[in-house]
């Protein structure tokens, strides 16, 4: 064998080597991301999850305080301890100038995929198996809006399906895909003045004692926040907790 034969049979050698001890690459969906192996509903890698109202999403390591707290902070501009409807509205308009990703006062279909695809992932990961409530959508989340303006979901209006769904598992209102829940007139494009008015009916939703004002621990626990209190599996391998 020539000196050339020599050394390329070292370097083969050596590369093969190399690959096989090469640990193997996570896929993409693989444990620790949304729909991987050891995700589950709120897991996402030791992460919890909170959906705003608006929709955006708030997360917080595994034993640090629900990332519920973490948006009531911000919203609450005067820091006294409650959020007013006009505190509520200024909030998630904010958040409707994040998706309105061009500023042109309405959120379109591009904005909305954008939305669900980089802001919110988890949201479009379907149902959460093994979780179940009364029927979905009464006003948000699902039925014909109320006689108080309250939105409803497209993705959950209509559906007979009692299953959490999106966005419902990690937020205060029945509503899988709370950006599009305010789009009223159903053109698929939600402008400025149907977020206000949806942040609107959502906050007298929320005024369960209709003083006007909302406080922290008045407010409804997210299914992911019991569950996460119960240790129902929402850490770790978590996910939902499996039918006897």
């Amino acid at each position: 064998m020539t000196l050339r034969a020599l050394a390329l049979t070292a370097i083969l050698g050596a590369t093969l080597s190399a690959c096989a001890s090469s640990p193997p690459q996570t896929p993409p969906g693989g444990p620790g991301r949304p729909g991987g192996e050891s995700g589950g509903p709120g897991a996402m890698g030791g992460r919890q999850l909170f959906i705003s109202p608006a929709g955006e999403p708030f997360r917080a390591p595994v034993g640090q305080p629900y990332p519920v707290a973490a948006w009531f902070a911000g919203a609450d501009a005067n820091h006294d301890g409650a959020l007013s409807q006009s505190e509520f509205v200024a909030d998630s308009l904010r958040f409707f100038a994040v998706v309105d990703a061009d500023h042109d006062g309405v959120i379109d279909g591009f904005e909305v995929s954008a939305y669900e695809t980089r802001i919110a992932p988890e949201i479009v990961g379907g149902a959460a198996p093994g979780l179940r409530r009364g029927p979905m959508g009464q006003g948000p989340g699902g039925g014909p809006p109320g006689e108080d303006g309250s939105p409803r979901s497209r993705r959950g209006a209509g559906l007979a399906s009692n299953v959490l769904q999106g966005a419902t598992l990690y937020s205060l209102l029945a509503e899988p895909e709370p950006v599009m829940s305010a789009d009223a007139d159903f053109n698929r494009r939600i402008t400025r003045d149907e977020a206000a008015k949806a942040a609107k009916a959502r906050f007298a939703l929320l005024d369960r004692d209709k003083d006007g004002l909302l406080k922290l621990d008045e407010l409804p626990k997210t299914p992911a926040q019991r569950m996460a209190e119960d240790g129902k599996g929402l850490g770790g391998r978590g996910g939902p907790p499996r039918r006897r």
